[in-house]
């Protein structure tokens, strides 16, 4: 994910617990036949593999161009009479963009769905548990083994789960104390699982491996991973530590913004990451709506501000059809298309000379070529900070307006009306 592989040196006796750990909870039998779709750079082939083989059941072993095919790849699990599926997010909204299960092929009872390596989506959990499939959510970084903690979806929300077998597990704060319940904090694992490092990286194994503050002589992985306790006793995940960014002093977790965004009926998928704009850093939000709705993000960005503060709100938010992914099934954040700030098709040019000015404006400080008179403010980048420059120039020019009043009225041709008269010198 950041452009530089990494070896992780795993341990064989690691691995071996990780899997007999596997075959109790979720749990496999002899009956049972797993269909293997992961690539084998991806560390959670293993289980895929060497699970299956320990049980006595069967694995079967889907072509790359199966996997990249969710009809083909439903296809395959039926005529295989699979039981165990394991799969990302993404994968798994492949295979029901196809329609499986159909209902002239039904599921085997008690198929048993495994998804991890990215965040569960609410609206994807309810789906699949709809279908009949006993979900499970896996959580775990390849640092600590495969998967660290799993636990059975029940609703539309999925927790990080109980650790499995001998594994440590602590939220913990920057000064490595235990973080109270519903305090965020970074989570830390330690246990059987623990690798050795990474190999020839000496320096970033002493940074993300370090001591347990409980256990004298141990080690425990540095995660990354943003989470809180709940009082129900679950661990939820609230996004990643490396993407907590400053925005005009703010500290901000981009992932209670996509929490957020997700909760939205008409939103499928939702990744906010930070960028650079004419005022500085500024949040942009990536969008793919559910089938066949049509998002207003006029709309979208009014609900927002009714459930997080201003300077959370992205600037610039960006429908598109599917997320760019990583070979492995993960969000490609780099692949992430640069925002595209310019008029609509519906360009109509400014009328009279507040909205020229409005216009001439508008255009400088959002470095936007071409600006028309019912183009919105927000939609073409800007922000509460870039609203206060808009009124401070509207004022040289001789006219008047309130931060207020962009906020209120968002298009030039709006925004003209509402300008009081030329101001005296």
């Amino acid at each position: 994910s950041t452009g530089r592989p990494k070896g992780v040196m795993v341990r064989h006796h690691a691995l071996s617990h990780f899997l007999f750990s596997m075959q109790e909870t979720p749990g496999l039998s002899p009956d049972d036949i797993l269909v293997a779709v992961t690539s084998l750079s991806f560390d959670i082939a293993a289980l895929e593999l060497y699970l299956p083989l320990i049980s006595g059941a069967r694995v079967v072993l889907a072509s790359r161009e199966t996997t990249r095919d969710g009809k083909a790849l439903g296809e395959l699990l039926n005529q295989e009479k699979a039981t165990v599926l394991q799969a990302t997010p993404s994968g798994w909204r492949l295979l029901r963009s196809s329609g499986w299960p159909w209902t002239t092929a039904p599921l085997i009872e008690g198929f048993k769905g495994l998804c991890g390596g990215e965040a569960l989506p609410p609206d994807l959990a309810e789906d699949l548990q709809a279908q009949g499939i006993e979900l499970w959510n896996m959580y775990g970084p390849t640092e600590t083994t495969i998967w660290s903690a799993t636990d059975q979806v029940k609703g539309c929300q999925a927790f990080l789960g109980r650790a499995i077998a001998a594994t440590q597990l602590y939220v913990l704060d920057s000064a490595l104390n235990l973080a109270p319940q519903g305090v965020a904090g970074e989570l830390y694992l330690g246990g059987v699982g623990l690798a050795r490092g990474y190999l020839g990286r000496a320096e970033l194994t002493a940074e993300r491996f370090v001591a347990d503050p409980f256990i004298a002589g141990e080690r425990v992985y540095r995660t990354g991973d943003l989470v809180r306790w709940r009082e129900d006793g679950q661990l939820e995940y609230l996004g990643r530590i490396d993407h907590q960014i400053k925005v005009r002093g703010f500290r901000i977790e981009l992932g209670e913004i996509e929490a957020q965004l997700l909760a939205l009926s008409e939103i499928r998928e939702a990744v906010v990451v930070a960028q650079e704009g004419p005022s500085g850093s500024r949040l942009v939000a990536y969008v793919v709506p559910q089938t066949d709705v049509e998002l207003d993000t006029t709309s979208l960005r009014e609900t927002l501000e009714q459930k997080l503060p201003d300077y959370m709100v992205p600037g610039v938010l960006i429908t598109l059809e599917a997320l760019p992914l990583t070979p492995n099934g993960k969000v490609d954040r780099k692949a992430l298309p640069a925002p595209d700030l310019t008029s609509n098709s519906q360009y109509e040019p400014p009328q009279g000379e507040v909205e020229e000015a409005l216009a001439e404006i508008w255009s400088e400080i959002l470095g936007v070529e071409q600006v028309g008179r019912h183009d919105n403010f927000f939609e073409l980048g800007g922000d509460s900070i870039l609203s206060l420059q808009i009124v401070s120039r509207l004022q040289r020019a001789g006219w008047m307006v309130t931060p207020r009043q962009v906020f209120e009225h968002q298009s030039i041709a709006e925004l003209a009306l509402n300008a009081t008269g030329a101001l005296e010198e």
